[in-house]
């Protein structure tokens, strides 16, 4: 497996259509307004959180199974900014839709801008084969409020191609997340 530089993640998105849409170079600000950047870096993608969110409640004392999740855990809320309760966490989504190739695996990391102050991001590896808008977890590990801004970088994308392609990829599976299109609860 080797990782994919910048000029590969281009070619793969521009004529492929991998990333839509994309940026091919790292945005900084927008309208001279400083914000958190997201676009094309040297070996990866810095993703950008789309402005619907799911915000952990535990209002209705709901139990948290992975296997029968109730969606009475979360509120639904829009906008610009999310703010995530004390030591709680929201669920959303990113702006780019993804069509990852049959020969690669992505691995995403949070960006440091949010690590820095207690917010971590989570996001599972992108499969060969798979496709959707990626569901974001943020985690406020800190006893304050915490912010996040939609439209801006939240994660980045490490691209890894594998010399040899897979015998089954996630669309061969028929993978229960394949295609998601908005903020996306766990399936069993």
């Amino acid at each position: 497996m080797s990782i994919k530089s910048d000029r590969w993640i281009r070619h793969m998105a521009e004529e492929h259509g991998m990333i839509e849409p994309f940026s091919s170079r790292q945005v900084r600000q927008i309208e001279g307004n400083p914000i958190i950047s997201y676009g094309l870096s040297s070996y990866g993608y810095d993703i950008r959180c789309a402005g619907e969110f799911k915000v952990f409640t535990n209002v209705r004392s709901v139990i948290v199974d992975p296997k029968s999740f109730s969606e009475d855990s979360f509120v639904d809320f829009t906008g610009d900014t999310c703010v995530i309760p004390p030591n709680s966490f929201a669920l959303a989504r990113t702006v780019e839709y993804f069509r990852i190739p049959r020969n690669v695996l992505t691995i995403c990391l949070g960006k440091s801008t949010y690590a820095r102050c207690g917010i971590i991001v989570n996001v599972t590896p992108f499969e060969p084969e798979w496709e959707g808008y990626v569901t974001l977890e943020f985690s406020n590990t800190t006893p304050l409020p915490a912010k996040i801004y939609a439209n801006e970088g939240v994660a980045q994308v490490l691209f890894l191609e594998s010399d040899e392609v897979c015998e089954v990829s996630y669309a061969d599976r028929g993978g229960k997340y394949q295609g998601q299109r908005g903020v996306t609860l766990p399936k069993a």
